[in-house]
């Protein structure tokens, strides 16, 4: 590893350090490879660590035994390069946000004759789009909210009408496909509009009167669905007295620290006020740099996307890796990008408001199961302690319609938008995990991988999981749970099942009244739930084609042939009579096509 330190280009590139097993500890970017890694270590008499570098960077170091490297065009190619390996790969010592998602933004064409408000996550040409957001929650609430207290034109459809429609009859519209309603007469709508978005606290009120009104004629049903509505547009608040004395829009970045925790808060100031607010926490843990998070949080907020507004950003800490973001942030909004640390001002001021709220979240806001989380962590000896966890099972009958399904728990609870379902091939359950895991694994580049894998299954399907991640360079924690067997039987019993636990070092007989068992028992049971309900949708529509080719004469051992070759009834129904004709004769064939033609002209 030393003469190869010391024949490294003076390049930019990416560097990987590697643990003794091959896994990668660490990714790092650098302008100049050469440099940058040879400022981790003394090259003689014998290569060592450092001793100014961080306790984390050492104790990264002291488990190094290897290192790769990649070169690039230039800093930005990197920074890049870098950013999209962590996710896929999950090192030990970097730091991987989740928050990549793009916050949505609602916008009016002041240019339309009749301006309607809309959402967007993209940039609208025209010289008259007004931007408001973005926002962390709320955004589809306030847009409802809008169109149901302002008379505005409901849909874009409805102008290329000439008669008013139900939303004229429900006085919800003006309707001016229908009557000559003057733009001035139209505008005051829009611009008080604008006004309850930028002052939620007025729309909010609106709300609570109509909620009131509808509680008091005994319409209990559409006062809880505006209570919920209020309460989703009062979590985007975040309420300041700051008063920036000017129309400057910013987005501030404040990371604040307790024993255990961080939390990520990110402030969106408008025409000079707190338009929303959204926040996220992370694990302190070996691998925990403040530098890197804020790296990782700008990066990751802002992605590969031109945001609809592009602002100023303040964060509260410098970091190492200021002038590397700014630079893929100017390049990405095509324009210079500011990323300043204000020390004193209205800007401080903002600053300090962010880290306030940030450490009062991490008062206030305590994971419910953290203490279960760590004892789990003890017992596997997990090397992450497992706040996002993916549980994978299967399902079939007799070989008939495979899928799978993934589940999601993050953070106390399950995440149903994480949720995945999967048709498979393979007919046996190592063939079906195989296939399901490697389609997980390739989707890591846009959804990262979690801190556990949990199976339905033995130590044979752990192994295969572990073998598929280190294929592709990921370490990952996987433990896999077995039925206990009674008589021959699974038995699943809350409270008395002692199924059994598979990890890397040792297989765990739990008694039945163990939290942690009783905890890796749900995820699974939720794991086997999804499986089966997709199992049941997939028969159904597997039963109802397979029957609707038989009414056109087509055998049961030929539609099995098919579906052994094209793999679904989708991929039939598209098929060229080539290739139908040669796997079942040109008769059955012709009669394939007319039967799916007659079913498109229905």
């Amino acid at each position: 590893m030393l003469d190869q330190i010391r024949s490294l280009p003076h390049q930019a590139g990416i560097y990987q350090y590697l643990d003794e097993k091959g896994r990668i500890l660490y990714i790092g970017k650098a302008k100049n490879l050469s440099k940058r890694v040879k400022s981790y270590f003394n090259l003689t008499p014998t290569l060592s660590p450092k001793m100014t570098l961080s306790l984390r960077i050492q104790k990264m170091l002291s488990e190094t035994v290897g290192l790769h490297y990649i070169i690039v065009e230039n800093e930005h190619d990197a920074l890049i390069l870098e950013n999209s390996l962590i996710k896929q790969l999950k090192p030990k010592y970097n730091i991987l946000l989740r928050d990549d998602k793009t916050y949505p933004y609602l916008y009016v064409d002041m240019e339309e004759k009749y301006p309607r408000f809309e959402l967007t996550r993209k940039i609208i040409k025209g010289k008259g789009v007004r931007y408001f957001g973005p926002f962390s929650v709320g955004a589809r609430d306030i847009l409802d909210s809008l169109y149901e207290l302002l008379k505005l034109v409901q849909k874009k459809s409805c102008l290329k009408g000439k008669k008013g429609c139900l939303f004229y009859q429900m006085e919800q519209c003006l309707a001016p496909c229908e009557f000559p309603i003057p733009r001035e007469t139209y505008l005051p709508m829009v611009t008080q509009g604008i006004e309850w978005i930028q002052n939620k606290r007025r729309l909010i009120k609106q709300l609570e009167t109509k909620m009131e009104f509808y509680s008091e004629s005994l319409r209990f049903e559409e006062a809880l669905v505006l209570r919920d509505r209020i309460e989703r547009i009062s979590k985007s608040e975040l309420t300041s007295q700051i008063d920036m004395a000017s129309n400057e829009n910013y987005d501030v970045f404040a990371i604040a620290l307790n024993e255990t925790r961080a939390c990520i808060l990110r402030l969106f100031i408008r025409e000079g006020k707190v338009a929303s607010s959204t926040h996220d926490f992370l694990p302190l843990s070996l691998s925990f740099s403040l530098d890197e998070a804020y790296e990782r949080t700008l990066i990751g907020f802002y992605g590969n996307e031109i945001p609809p507004i592009i602002a100023p950003i303040l964060t509260a800490h410098p970091f190492e890796s200021r002038e590397w973001v700014r630079d893929h942030l100017t390049t990405l909004f095509g324009k210079k990008a500011s990323i300043e640390i204000p020390q004193r001002g209205g800007k401080k001021e903002l600053i300090d408001l962010a880290l306030t709220n940030a450490y009062e979240l991490l008062r206030t806001q305590q994971p419910s199961n953290e203490s279960l989380l760590y004892t789990l962590q003890e017992l596997f000896k997990l090397d992450t302690l497992p706040r996002r966890i993916e549980i994978f099972d299967n399902s079939h009958f007799g070989g008939t319609a495979p899928v799978g399904a993934m589940v999601v728990y993050d953070n106390g609870h399950f995440d149903k938008k994480g949720y995945r379902t999967f048709h498979l091939q393979s007919h046996d359950e190592y063939g079906q995990m195989s296939e399901m895991l490697r389609r997980r694994i390739e989707g890591f580049a846009d959804n990262p991988p979690p801190d556990l894998w949990v199976l339905d299954g033995g130590e044979t399907l752990r192994i295969l999981a572990v073998d598929l991640l280190n294929s592709h360079g990921v370490h990952l924690d996987v433990i896999a749970i077995s039925k206990e067997k009674i008589d021959a039987k699974a038995h699943r019993a809350k409270g008395s099942a002692r199924d059994i636990l598979h990890t890397d070092d040792d297989t765990l007989r739990l008694e039945g009244t163990d939290k942690r068992l009783q905890f890796v028992q749900m995820l699974r049971d939720e794991a086997h739930r999804s499986a089966i309900t997709f199992h049941k949708k997939s028969k159904l529509k597997l039963d109802q084609h397979s029957k609707l080719l038989s009414t056109h004469g087509i055998s049961q051992a030929k539609i099995h042939k098919l579906l052994e070759y094209y793999g679904t009834f989708e991929a039939i129904a598209k098929s060229d009579f080539e290739t139908l004709q040669e796997l079942i004769g040109a008769k059955d064939a012709k009669n394939i096509q007319n039967c799916y033609q007659e079913e498109i002209s229905k």
